[in-house]
């Protein structure tokens, strides 16, 4: 059941893009448990108002506006529906993104613009809007999805490692420019995840000849991650009890990143 009043993330608003599915999805679910009015922006309708649904069928409260998060008129057109219908919020979970895997030299402009658009385009176009209108209601807390392979290289990942790079950067740099004025912002860095995504890459790699299946996941990460295992993650970033958490990357991997 949602713990409205007493819940880690009582009295705040949340914002979730990519909150539909998947990791966002679990994230979606675990903060409005703890309290939070979750605004879900994602552009797949069906499974978004699914979400809602299980939110609410919870005790919890949720509202969804469909947006593609690469494209700035959308973005706007969500924020502005946000500020209309739900008001301010505290917290902003920018969690967007996709992966193609496929070797350097055979991707296309068109993989790069497309994965750039969804990963690293997004996350500017919702940071860029929501930073002024959080440091205008006294501040809050912004938690970015990047990756573990934000700093390490993986084969056949070169255009997703770009990315991911990227917005671990954007995370770092928020973390610096907006601190003065209330706002922190830290990354999540999951490993392999038991998702429609997660599981998809596994298979597209093992196809191209790698052995994720038959060992290499063991050796790296342990077993496959769970999504509420991520969520649970950035539901720290987003708390209060990571008040004195800024400008940092938290790798949800199981060792992995340690061990290089």
């Amino acid at each position: 059941m949602a713990n409205a009043s007493t819940g880690r993330l009582a009295g705040k608003t949340a914002v979730i893009t990519g909150g539909a599915a998947g990791i966002g999805r679990a994230s979606s679910l675990m903060f409005a448990r703890e309290g939070a009015c979750v605004v879900l922006l994602d552009i797949n309708a069906e499974a978004a108002e699914e979400t809602v649904k299980m939110i609410e069928a919870e005790g919890g409260v949720a509202h969804f506006f469909q947006a593609d998060v690469s494209k700035a008129d959308q973005v706007d057109r969500a924020f502005d529906a946000i500020k209309a219908n739900v008001g301010t919020y505290d917290v902003l979970f920018n969690h967007a993104g996709t992966i193609i895997v496929k070797p350097l030299h055979e991707s296309t402009e068109a993989d790069y613009d497309r994965l750039m658009d969804i990963n690293v385009r997004s996350a500017f176009l919702v940071c860029r809007r929501a930073l002024p209108e959080m440091v205008a209601n006294g501040g809050g807390s912004v938690v970015i999805t990047a990756s573990i392979a934000s700093e390490l290289g993986y084969a056949l990942e070169s255009l997703y490692c770009m990315t991911k790079g990227a917005v671990l950067q954007l995370s770092r740099t928020i973390a610096v420019e907006y601190r003065e004025q209330g706002i922190r912002c830290n990354a999540v860095c999951p490993g392999f995840v038991k998702t429609a995504h997660g599981l998809r890459e596994i298979a597209e790699l093992d196809a191209a000849g790698q052995t994720w299946e038959d060992g290499d996941l063991a050796a790296t990460q342990g077993r496959i991650c769970e999504p509420e295992e991520v969520a649970a993650a950035a539901l720290f970033l987003a708390s209060d009890e990571a008040s004195f958490v800024n400008g940092m990357a938290l790798y949800v991997d199981n060792g992995w990143y340690t061990k290089g």
